[in-house]
């Protein structure tokens, strides 16, 4: 059974993260940085983050795992940059240098993923899909999905539906075949500000029964309004536990 989705009910870790956007140089390049390494916590217990360093420079510090604090969008640069993370404050290795290459003038969400013990860190891997900050037509909202779950299924499918939401899910899912180290494109649909929100739902690929049941409202992760855009990160929970996910802005 997946360690991801082994108890019912689940517990989701519910996390947003601010967008805060600033223009990009020519030989720079935007990136928020998102810590879904499970096992964070083997390095220094439940209080645990990661200072994360490019190209030698602490650029991201205190991350937490699914942390609402992850970070905001900071400028480093562009090219083919080098990625190490270590231990709050300290010189412990907590994963190891990971390349990753960035193009200027865009905006990334850098989520480090999988394990961080066993082989100081060469189980890790990094994902950096693009952002898209355009902000929708009015009356609208956009969404998407990062699978950044190691212990989960091999692809999932989301449903993001205005609430009251009735179950068994009917096809089609919202976002199908979501990959794990895959991001899906953004949907769009209608801001639904005078109902109750949005509720969220994930499934196995292919099936129509819930593993994860988002019972809040959408914006009551992170303050979904008109015209926002979210991604929606599913991740492994604190060392296996239930699944978790973040919603950021």
């Amino acid at each position: 059974m997946h360690r991801l989705f082994k108890a019912l009910p689940l517990i989701l870790v519910i996390a947003a993260l601010s967008l805060v956007a600033t223009g990009c140089g020519s030989s720079t390049t935007q990136a928020r940085f998102v810590n879904a390494i499970p096992d964070t916590d083997d390095y220094g217990g439940p209080s645990a983050t990661l200072d994360v360093e490019v190209n030698g420079t602490k650029e991201f510090s205190d991350v937490a795992f699914g942390a609402p604090s992850a970070s905001t969008y900071v400028g480093i640069p562009a090219g083919s940059d080098t990625i190490e993370g270590f231990e709050y404050n300290t010189s412990t290795v907590v994963f190891d240098e990971q390349n990753v290459r960035l193009t200027s003038g865009t905006q990334y969400t850098l989520v480090a993923t999988g394990f961080a013990t066993g082989t100081n860190g060469n189980n890790v891997i990094f994902l950096n899909p693009t952002d898209n900050n355009t902000e929708p037509a009015d009356g609208k909202v956009s969404f998407r999905v990062i699978n950044a779950s190691p212990s989960g299924p091999t692809a999932v499918d989301v449903w993001i539906l205005p609430a009251p939401v009735n179950v068994p899910l009917t096809d089609p899912a919202t976002i199908s075949s979501v990959a794990y180290k895959s991001a899906s494109n953004y949907y769009t649909t209608n801001y639904n500000g005078a109902g109750s929100g949005f509720l969220l739902y994930v499934a196995v690929s292919g099936t129509t029964s819930p593993l994860i049941v988002n019972a809040q409202s959408i914006p009551q992760l992170g303050g979904v309004s008109e015209g926002s855009i979210r991604t929606i990160v599913l991740y492994d929970n604190r060392n296996g536990s239930p699944a978790g996910m973040s919603s950021l802005a």
